[in-house]
């Protein structure tokens, strides 16, 4: 779910394992999580592969990694929401544990969702993995080149013309430059946005230019992880609801996204994963035996109530 494509350059899948590198006051971090126990008793680790041995740079990167893997999220009300909803109810299964991911922060955010704007899903995967490649921070470990997100003072300082090389339109170019350099001064602040409401942060976002209402939504819900939010207009998630449940392609679908109230947001993503199980990108959470443990695919994040999340002592 986190990964969305195998060439995503910078959410990475290997052998049943999460490997991220990050960008860090402390410098380059690598960081891999594994769960070793199952979707119901879920035993969740990390290892540092480099960088961020200090206590306190630890304690920030499990808060880190906790943000992006969605764990603070209880699937539970979540599951049922779906499962009432007879449609739902067999995607709901197959994505059984699901967490909500988010991204990093709030740039992070936001540069996942400007290069989007009115293209397609290929086309904006295809211009984030050139900011990446250009922008980002890299590290070679055991033959491969990895990949950090490019931090937003890196973009503040790019110039356009590279920015556009990646893919970006003049106006996007100018927009996520323009948001760089606002979260980099400070002038626009995540701690801020978190303070609101999101009707309130809506309200803010929508004012930042080349920042509309589909954006917003979809900053405030993949960034802040705000599960009231469904992003208008969204024509892949509204698609795939349709065709998870069955639906003609132009049913409407207002009530049961307003059915889900503060949990509307959480469509979103069982949209994305029939999506991405239809493709065979992720594999269904079925039971692996009679004995209810369940299998879990190398592509695939979910984990459900009761975990652990314990560093390694080795």
């Amino acid at each position: 779910m986190l990964q969305r494509r195998p060439e995503n350059r910078v959410d990475c899948w290997e052998h049943d394992r999460y490997r991220r590198l990050l960008e860090t006051p402390d410098g380059l971090v690598l960081v891999e999580v594994e769960n070793r126990g199952t979707i119901d008793e879920p035993d969740v680790r990390y290892w540092l592969r480099h960088g961020a041995r200090p206590p306190a740079a630890r304690a920030a990167l499990v808060g880190t990694l906790r943000r992006i893997l969605g764990l603070d999220v209880d699937p539970e009300p979540l599951r049922q929401l779906a499962g009432a909803v007879r449609g739902l109810r067999p995607a709901a299964l197959a994505l059984r544990g699901m967490r909500p991911p988010r991204f990093s922060g709030l740039f992070e955010a936001f540069a996942n969702v400007v290069p989007f704007q009115q293209l397609s899903l290929d086309a904006g995967v295809a211009i984030v993995g050139r900011l990446v490649e250009r922008f980002g921070e890299r590290l070679e470990r055991d033959g491969r080149r990895l990949h950090a997100f490019p931090a937003a003072h890196t973009i503040a300082r790019a110039r356009l013309e590279r920015l556009r090389q990646c893919g970006l339109s003049a106006r996007k170019a100018e927009t996520l430059r323009s948001l760089a350099r606002g979260i980099a001064s400070g002038e626009l602040s995540e701690e801020e946005i978190s303070s609101m409401s999101s009707a309130e942060a809506l309200r803010l976002m929508v004012q930042l230019p080349g920042i509309g209402p589909w954006s917003a939504s979809l900053v405030l819900l993949r960034g802040l992880g705000r599960l009231d939010v469904f992003p208008p207009g969204d024509v892949g998630a509204q698609s795939g609801l349709r065709a998870l449940m069955r639906l003609r392609p132009q049913a409407p679908l207002g009530r049961i996204i307003e059915r889900f109230g503060e949990y509307r947001g959480y469509l979103y993503f069982c949209a994305l994963g029939g999506r991405l199980l239809a493709r065979g990108l992720i594999q269904p959470a079925t039971p692996a035996h009679a004995g209810g443990r369940y299998a879990i695919s190398s592509t695939k994040f979910a984990l459900n109530r009761g975990f652990s999340f314990t560093p390694p002592l080795a």
